[in-house]
């Protein structure tokens, strides 16, 4: 079959949006079937990626105030669908995308689209108080839901929002991480050593330096053990709309930012050299920097109030409220667990999550057999 995949927020430096989309184009090209991915950028290309997936660019403006996402006019992406006839239709993207459901709906396509985010959490923080905000997110829902043939949610957490308004046409699909670049055996003491800076203890937080993320409460945790006496160092790896504000929070502490880091094995090498990852933002749908983490033997801390509630488990993380003196103790905590104990768990618990299965829970969600 010919499947497309549509994205408007993809780009060289998005995280786990082109992660997944690669994975799972990947996956479904590997079972013989004909992908291709459409996609924004700055100028229309055509290509055949390494994996098999023909990635079609779209020449997209700038999204202002989103760090560099640039956003295809739906029409012109129903053009090109048109010629290109799919078999099936994948949509991750809500919001600009969203008139995509009808397009194959009128033509018979079968489709689905895949829930990245929890609209109601995202109304909440930005723009709503939370009352309203859920009307708004299920007045949406509602909507979307009844466009596709079927709303695909990766983790319990981003599944409430339709259950709460009786959706049915959901599928909850996890997601997957890359066993084999994310490994335990890239752990690297000389790289450790040179980043930590003479710290006993080293600190990842690998993610979009955006809102969302709330990526000051690792910066506020790096200065609640660094006040208690605890040498850490955290290394933040990104890049995004807050990076000025969050190095002006973490003048004169043990911080370090490195920026985007584009190699993919860098930031395996990195996230396996790390004592704890902090995944501090509440509204994760999913967390792959998190599991990436886990997958290279690296336990996390995490908000109780994301997805990530549901996939760290003791002994390979923490789950715990959204304030820095909780992350503090939960990082003091694992500090305090034998390093082959932590990092056997946090692996043993990634490898719950091959890619292998989220390609076969999506290939039936697009009901093809």
């Amino acid at each position: 079959m010919r499947i497309a995949q549509l994205a408007n927020f993809y780009g060289p430096r998005s995280g786990g949006l082109r992660t997944a989309l690669h994975h799972l184009g990947a996956g479904y090209a590997a079972r013989g079937h004909e992908v291709v991915l459409v996609v924004p950028g700055r100028r229309r290309a055509d290509e055949l990626l390494p994996d098999g997936v023909r990635r079609i660019t779209l020449p997209a403006p700038r999204l202002p105030g989103t760090g560099g996402y640039r956003a295809v006019d739906p029409w012109r992406v129903k053009a090109l669908l048109d010629d290109l006839r799919p078999d099936r239709l994948e949509v991750s993207d809500r919001l600009t995308l969203r008139g995509m459901g009808h397009w194959a709906r009128e033509r018979a396509i079968p489709s689905v689209v895949i829930s990245h985010e929890r609209l109601d959490r995202l109304l909440e923080q930005f723009l709503l108080p939370t009352r309203p905000a859920e009307r708004v997110a299920d007045w949406a829902n509602a909507r979307m839901a009844a466009a596709y043939d079927t709303v695909v949610c990766t983790t319990g957490f981003a599944k409430q929002e339709f259950d709460r308004i009786g959706v049915h046409n959901v599928a909850q699909v996890p997601l997957g991480v890359d066993l084999h670049t994310f490994t335990p055996t890239r752990h690297d003491r000389s790289l450790r050593h040179e980043l930590a800076q003479g710290a006993e203890a080293l600190l990842v937080h690998c993610g979009r330096l955006s809102p969302e993320k709330h990526v000051e409460r690792s910066v506020d945790t790096a200065a609640a053990l660094h006040a208690s006496g605890t040498r850490t160092r955290l290394v933040v790896v990104g890049d995004g709309p807050r990076r000025d504000a969050l190095e002006r929070r973490a003048r004169g502490l043990p911080v370090t930012f490195l920026g985007h880091v584009a190699r993919r094995d860098d930031v395996a090498d990195l996230l396996a050299s790390a004592d704890v990852s902090l995944a501090p933002g509440p509204h994760e749908t999913f967390g792959l920097a998190a599991l990436e983490a886990l997958a290279s033997g690296t336990p996390v801390v995490v908000s109780a109030r994301s997805a990530l509630g549901e996939i760290v488990r003791p002994g390979c993380g923490a789950a715990v409220e959204d304030h820095a003196p909780a992350f503090a103790d939960a990082v003091r905590g694992l500090l305090d667990t034998a390093e082959p104990a932590r990092r056997g768990a946090a692996r043993t618990r990634a490898e719950d999550y091959p890619w292998r299965a989220a390609v076969d829970g999506m290939l039936a969600a697009l009901a093809v057999t």
